[in-house]
């Protein structure tokens, strides 16, 4: 049976990072990158972040990283992940390459971890929180983010709603070995059992996300939150990518990197992947595909497995057992809603302001996909996998 510790989930987190970050220390040669993470903010609101950040020493990771610990590494990651989004976007223009000081470190750090060298998914929420009391729950009342870019109560609330989605999906990625090994033991009940915890967690899921009007504005997402985000690639302002000075491996090639996003999560992913929900070949599903790479290695790796071994589908259908049929289709159901919330999310926070914004495209998302109509697609067919019972 699949253990989800051998791919870094937990039950209590899921893909959440397992350490208390807010207690994590970083050595004394850090501390310059550290002071500048934590004044990025004033940086950014100088209008000159570049020239503050330029004045990072270059570290020597590769003898550094030996020593630190796992983390001590994703916080690193996080750090300078913020500090590299900040010095390509925090001014009107981006610029045609990243500082050594900041590039080969960041570089040998990121290769360390098995992730592209920019903001990813991981580093902007799995790895991004810490909790106010260090007793209680991880729920948006008790949990704070480590690092930001304009540190505004609407930043930060889209960050922390997302760590608490991540947190409740905890029990339903632990229920998936089990109801694998049922699945493999031809068990019934079994299945039914652990299929309904994740029908109860995903009951847990959905309420949190509905939360993210209450203190996140989509105006001032489209203009405070999303602009540093982005990547460089599939964007007109950098449309041959970023070089990376210094990177002996990139030749001093423009690189270009997807930007960070929430179909990064894993979450849904992986639960296509148990209850057997197919895509069609279109520019979002290979958009989605790319961005597989820029998960967490043993992340992306559970996914993998999940959906080589999961028959529960045809299981379901070939037991025509109305239980079991009920409660398969409620987790289909939730992972439609969820979807659905997403594209009304994408509608107001993105669609609706992009109409307002000089220069953008309406239709066309970060990845340079119409994201509004593919968006769309994939919740039907999500829909279409709902098993109808025999009369």
């Amino acid at each position: 049976m699949l253990e989800i510790s051998d791919y870094d989930i937990t039950a209590e987190r899921g893909f959440l990072t397992p350490y208390d970050m807010n207690n994590v220390s970083l050595p004394d040669v850090f501390l310059p990158l550290v002071q500048a993470a934590m004044k990025l903010s004033d940086y950014m609101c100088s209008g000159r972040v570049r020239s503050f950040l330029d004045k990072i020493p270059q570290i020597n990771m590769t003898e550094e990283i030996k020593n630190l610990s796992d983390a001590q590494c994703r916080l690193l990651m996080v750090h300078y992940s913020f500090i590299v989004q900040a010095y390509v976007w925090g001014e009107a223009q981006p610029p045609s390459f990243l500082p050594k000081n900041l590039a080969v470190p960041y570089c040998i750090l990121s290769d360390h971890i098995g992730q592209f060298p920019l903001l990813p998914y991981s580093s902007y929420t799995l790895d991004n929180w810490g909790k106010l009391d260090d007793d209680g729950e991880i729920t948006l009342d008790n949990i704070y983010v480590v690092q930001n870019f304009l540190d505004g109560q609407d930043e930060n609330w889209f960050i922390m709603v997302h760590v608490e989605i991540e947190a409740k999906a905890g029990e339903a990625l632990a229920a998936i070995p089990y109801v694998l090994d049922a699945l493999d033991k031809d068990d019934l009940a079994s299945v039914r059992k652990y299929l309904n915890l994740i029908r109860l967690a995903w009951a847990r899921i959905n309420p949190v996300f509905d939360r993210m009007p209450e203190r996140c504005d989509p105006h001032t997402y489209y203009h405070r939150v999303r602009p540093y985000i982005h990547g460089w690639k599939g964007n007109p302002a950098t449309p041959e990518g970023i070089i990376y000075e210094g990177v002996d491996k990139y030749q001093g090639k423009p690189q270009a990197f997807r930007g960070q996003t929430g179909s990064q999560s894993s979450i849904v992913p992986v639960m296509d992947a148990l209850l057997n929900i197919a895509h069609d070949d279109d520019p979002l599903r290979e958009y989605l595909d790319e961005l597989h790479q820029y998960r967490p290695p043993r992340h992306r790796k559970f996914i993998e497995d999940v959906g080589e071994l999961s028959t529960l589908r045809r299981f379901v259908q070939d037991r025509n057992d109305d239980e079991l049929i009920k409660i398969y289709n409620d987790c289909v159901d939730h992972v439609q809603v969820f979807r659905t919330r997403h594209l009304e999310y994408a509608a107001s926070y993105i669609h609706k302001q992009a109409r307002s914004a000089e220069g953008n495209p309406v239709e066309v998302g970060t990845g340079g996909t119409p994201f509004m109509k593919y968006l769309k697609k994939h919740r039907d067919e999500s829909r279409d996998h709902i098993i109808r019972q025999a009369s």
